[in-house]
C-alpha cells in the first residue's frame, strides 16, 4: 500500500487508525517516523515519504515519534494473509529465528539461500532481516526499559544486543533518547508489578473487537493445567526458545490487557508474538467484515458484532495433537483425554498467581507414549502416535514457517486426517484466514438457520465470494449458537449460560476416520 501516495496521505490527513502497521510516514522536516494515526498536526504532502516497515524508516535515518509510538502499532496485517516466502519471513523473524540462528538459519528454514531472502525482504519492504530483526530488538528494549526496573545491562542482553554499546547506539538511533532519558520519561508507578517479576504489557489491535467468541472458545476448551480463565483472564503457560512463560490476557475496549511472567527475559519478544497471534490481533477487520457484508445472508451476523477474530494458538505442534483429541467427542471428552496427557508427559511450572501446573507435552515427550493406555478407539490411537512420531522426529514441521498448501498435503497423508481435521489444523494452528469446514456440524447447522445453503458442497460454492476470509466466515456462523464458546465467562460466582444440546454430538459407535460431527479443539 505504501505506493499508492495518494491514499496514503488521505489515511494520515484523516488519523485513520485502520492503516497503523500498513505503511508508515517519515517526515522530510522532522527526521521523524509515525504512525498514519499520529495525533500531531499531519505534515504537508510534499514532505510526506512513505515506508513499508520500521526498519526501513529507520534504515532512511528516521526515527520514531515520541507521541504515536510507531514501534508499538499492530503487526502488517499483510504477513498472516500469506504464505510466501516474505510473509513466512517475516513470521519467523518476529517468532526470533534471526537472533537465535542469524540469516542463514531464516533462509535454511525458508528453503532459499541467505541472498535470496535478502533480495525478497529488500525488494518488498525496503530492509532486509538484520534491519528488521534490530528494530524489533529496539521495540523489546524499549518495552523492558518502560515496564521494569532491570538494570540497562540486563535489558540489552535479553533484548537480543550483542553488546551494551550497540544498545544504547540503537535506542539513542530510533528514539533520539538514551535509555535512561526513555526510563525518566515513564511514571514512577509504571513499573511497580514488574518488580514482582511480572511484565504489564498493552497489545494493541485495530478496531473493531469482538471479543466473546474469542476468549469464550478458548476457556471452554482450556486444558486444566495448561490454560485457565481466572479474574477475567484467559491465563495459560508457554513454552518458549529460552524457557517458560506465563501469560494471562484479558479484553479491554481499545487494547488487550498482557500481563508475562517469564523464565528468561530474551524470550519477551516471542512471547509478544505469538500471544498477538493466538488472540488474531493483527488482522484487518474492516477488509474482512467488508468482503463478509456483501453476501446478504451472512450481512446481519456480521453487522451484529462485527471484528470477530479466529481463536488460534501458540503451539502449533500442541493444536494438532489436541485436534485429533477432540475427534469425534465432546468438549468435556476433548479436555479429559489432553489433561491425562499434561499429567503423564507435560512439564511441571510453578505458578503463583494461579491453577497452571504444566507445560503442555512437546511431540518428543509424547512419542514415548504407550498407545494402550489411551482411553480411545484404536484407529484414533494409531492417528494420534503417527502424528506424534512424524513431529518429532521432523518429517512434520507446524510452525510459522508453514507452506499452508505443503502442510495440508503432509496432513493428509496422515491416517485418521480428513478434511476436517486438516482445515481446522490449517485454520487456527497454520493462521491461513481462508481454511473452511462445510462438514462441521456446528457450521452446517448455522448456515441452516441463516438460509445458506446446507450440504457441504453447495456450501462450499457459496462460499467461493467469501474468499480470502472464509475462516471468519466460519466464526460468524458458529457465533450463532447459544453455547458457552460464543460468550465470555461469567464473573466468579453467576451462572454459566446453557444451551439445550450439545454443541457437537457424540461420536456415533463405528465413526469414520473424520467425519463431520467433530469438537473444535
Amino acid at each position: 500500500m505504501y505506493t499508492d501516495t495518494e491514499r496514503c496521505v488521505r489515511a494520515v490527513q484523516s488519523k485513520d487508525a485502520r492503516f497503523d502497521g500498513w505503511f508508515f510516514t517519515a517526515v522530510l522536516t522532522t527526521g521523524i517516523y509515525c504512525r498514519p494515526s499520529c495525533p500531531a498536526v499531519p505534515p504537508k504532502p510534499e514532505n510526506m515519504r512513505f515506508h513499508p516497515s520500521a526498519a526501513a524508516c529507520q534504515a532512511a535515518g528516521f526515527r520514531a515519534c515520541k507521541r504515536c509510538r510507531p514501534d508499538a502499532a499492530p503487526g502488517s496485517p499483510e504477513w498472516n494473509e500469506r504464505a510466501d516466502a516474505v510473509a513466512r519471513a517475516m513470521r519467523l523473524i518476529a517468532d526470533g529465528v534471526v537472533d537465535r540462528e542469524g540469516v542463514p538459519g531464516l533462509a535454511a528454514r525458508l528453503g532459499y539461500s541467505a541472498r535470496q531472502v535478502e533480495r525478497q525482504l529488500r525488494a518488498e519492504l525496503g530492509a532486509g532481516p538484520l534491519a528488521l530483526a534490530r528494530a524489533q530488538r529496539a521495540q523489546t528494549a524499549r518495552l523492558l526499559v518502560e515496564t521494569t526496573a532491570l538494570p540497562m545491562a540486563e535489558i540489552a542482553f535479553a533484548a537480543g544486543f550483542a553488546s551494551i554499546r550497540a544498545f544504547n547506539d540503537t535506542v539513542r538511533e530510533v528514539y533520539a533518547l538514551s535509555p535512561s532519558a526513555l526510563r525518566a520519561r515513564v511514571p514512577k508507578t509504571s513499573g511497580a508489578a514488574a518488580t514482582a517479576g511480572v511484565l504489564v504489557l498493552r497489545l494493541p489491535f485495530r478496531a473493531p473487537l469482538t471479543p466473546d467468541n474469542l476468549f469464550g472458545h478458548l476457556a471452554a476448551t482450556a486444558v486444566p493445567g495448561v490454560e485457565e480463565w481466572r479474574d477475567g483472564a484467559y491465563r495459560r503457560t508457554l513454552r518458549l526458545p529460552y524457557g517458560h512463560g506465563i501469560v494471562a490476557l484479558a479484553p479491554a475496549p481499545a487494547h488487550i490487557d498482557c500481563r508475562l511472567t517469564l523464565t528468561d527475559l530474551r524470550d519477551l519478544p516471542v512471547a509478544i508474538t505469538r500471544c498477538r497471534r493466538l488472540l488474531d490481533l493483527d488482522a484487518d477487520p474492516v477488509a474482512v467484515d467488508d468482503r463478509l457484508r456483501t453476501d446478504e445472508l451472512l450481512a446481519p451476523l456480521v453487522d451484529k458484532a462485527p471484528g470477530r477474530r479466529v481463536p488460534r494458538t501458540v503451539d502449533e505442534a500442541e493444536f494438532a495433537v489436541r485436534a485429533v483429541l477432540g475427534q469425534q467427542v465432546s468438549t468435556a471428552a476433548a479436555r479429559t483425554h489432553a489433561a491425562r496427557l499434561v499429567t503423564a508427559h507435560g512439564e511441571p511450572v510453578d505458578d503463583p498467581h494461579g491453577g497452571l501446573t504444566h507445560l503442555f507435552p512437546a511431540p518428543g515427550a509424547l512419542a514415548a507414549l504407550d498407545p494402550e493406555r489411551l482411553a480411545m478407539p484404536r484407529s484414533r490411537r494409531t492417528t494420534l502416535t503417527t502424528l506424534v512420531g512424524r513431529l518429532a522426529d521432523g518429517t512434520l514441521r507446524l510452525g510459522a514457517d508453514s507452506d499452508w498448501a505443503e502442510a495440508r498435503v503432509r496432513l493428509a497423508a496422515l491416517p485418521g486426517f480428513g478434511p476436517w481435521t486438516v482445515e481446522l489444523i490449517a485454520m487456527r494452528a497454520l493462521g491461513d484466514p481462508d481454511a473452511f469446514l462445510p462438514t462441521d456440524l456446528g457450521t452446517r447447522r448455522a448456515a441452516t438457520l441463516t438460509g445458506l445453503p446446507g450440504t457441504p458442497a453447495a456450501l462450499t460454492a457459496r462460499a467461493a465470494a467469501w474468499r480470502p476470509w472464509r475462516s471468519y466466515a466460519v466464526q460468524y456462523l458458529w457465533a450463532t449458537d447459544d453455547h458457552p464458546i460464543n460468550v465470555l465467562p461469567p464473573p466468579a460466582g453467576a451462572t454459566s449460560p446453557r444451551r439445550a444440546t450439545p454443541p457437537n454430538d457424540p461420536a456415533p459407535r463405528t465413526p469414520p476416520p473424520d467425519p463431520a460431527k467433530q469438537v473444535t479443539p
